[in-house]
C-alpha cells in the first residue's frame, strides 16, 4: 500500500499522501485498493481528529490510469466492467450503495472527522471526483480540473453525480459533464467546487486540520453528522437531529472541558 499512499499521524491530524508520482498519482487497481484500505482504516483509527488528503509530485491525481483506456479500446475491458474491472451491476456494494470504484471516493466522504483535500497540478476525471469526496478543497490558482469522462465516451462513475449535486447548480454540473472542459482553481472556487485558493494548499490544509484537531472531537463529529444530513433530510428531521446531538454534548466531559479551558484561558485537553 505504501507504494501508492503514505499516512503520517501527528497530534490528531492524519496526513494522507498519494505517492505514485511517476504517473501523476493516476488511479490503477493498486491505487483503488490503497484508497479504500486507507480510508477504512482511518474511520476507526484512534486519535484521528482531521484528515488531509494530497498528492505528491506534480499533481493531486490525473484520473484513471491510461492503461485502462487501452484495455477498453482493445476489448480486454468488457462492457459492464467498472474502472476497477469488476461488474458495474454487481450486488457486491457497500452499505451506502457504492461499488468498488465509487467506494474509493465515498470512503473519504464517509469519514467521521473532517477531510481536507489539498489539490495542485491536475485533478481530472476520477481525480476530480476524489477531491469531491473531501469536506473541503484547497487548490492553487493554476490547478486544472475537469469532469473529463466525456472525452473517453464515458460518464462520471466514481460518485461524482452524488457529490457535485450539493456543491454546484444543476446547469453548472451539466455543462461541465457534457463538455469535459478544463477549468482552473480560480473558476473552481467561483463555481463552488473549491473552498479556498491558496499558494500552498497542503500547508494551509494541514494548518486548518491542526486547528480542527484542537477543538472538541465529540462536537466536531456531531457537527459533521448534522452537516452530512442537511442535503437530503427534511426540516423536521434536521431540527430533531440538532436537539439529539446537543443533548448528548451538554455536560459531557469534552463539553465541560471546552467551557473550563475558555474560562481559565488555557489550552483544552480533550479525550478521544
Amino acid at each position: 500500500m505504501e507504494e501508492r499512499i503514505t499516512v503520517e499521524i501527528s497530534e490528531g491530524v492524519a496526513d494522507v499522501r498519494l505517492v505514485r508520482t511517476d504517473k501523476m498519482n493516476a488511479l490503477d487497481d493498486a491505487m483503488f485498493s490503497a484508497l479504500i484500505e486507507t480510508g477504512e482504516r482511518l474511520k476507526t483509527e484512534k486519535g484521528v481528529r482531521a484528515i488531509v488528503l494530497s498528492g505528491e509530485g506534480r499533481a493531486f491525481c490525473a484520473g484513471l490510469d491510461m492503461g485502462n483506456f487501452g484495455k477498453m479500446a482493445s476489448g480486454e475491458r468488457k462492457g459492464g466492467q467498472s474502472s476497477t474491472g469488476e461488474s458495474l451491476l454487481t450486488d457486491n456494494r457497500t452499505a451506502g450503495g457504492s461499488n468498488r470504484a465509487q467506494h474509493a471516493v465515498m470512503v473519504w466522504s464517509e469519514q467521521v472527522v473532517p477531510v481536507i483535500a489539498a489539490v495542485h497540478g491536475v485533478a481530472f476525471g476520477g481525480g476530480f471526483q476524489l477531491a469531491l469526496g473531501a469536506d473541503l478543497r484547497f487548490v492553487t490558482a493554476d490547478t486544472r480540473m475537469s469532469v473529463m469522462e466525456i472525452k473517453w465516451g464515458l460518464v462520471p462513475d466514481m460518485a461524482g453525480m452524488v457529490l457535485m449535486r450539493g456543491l454546484v447548480r444543476d446547469d453548472v454540473a451539466r455543462e461541465l459533464t457534457y463538455t469535459g472542459r478544463i477549468f482552473d482553481g480560480e473558476e473552481a472556487a467561483r463555481l463552488g467546487l473549491a473552498t479556498r485558493v491558496c499558494a500552498d494548499p497542503r500547508a494551509e490544509a494541514l494548518a486548518l486540520a491542526a486547528e480542527i484537531a484542537g477543538k472538541s472531537p465529540t462536537a466536531i463529529r456531531a457537527a459533521k453528522r448534522l452537516l452530512d444530513m442537511v442535503a437530503d433530510a427534511d426540516q423536521h428531521a434536521i431540527l430533531k437531529a440538532e436537539s439529539v446531538e446537543q443533548a448528548a454534548l451538554i455536560g459531557s466531559p469534552n463539553q465541560v472541558e471546552a467551557v473550563m479551558s475558555n474560562m481559565q484561558k488555557r489550552a483544552a485537553v480533550y479525550a478521544d
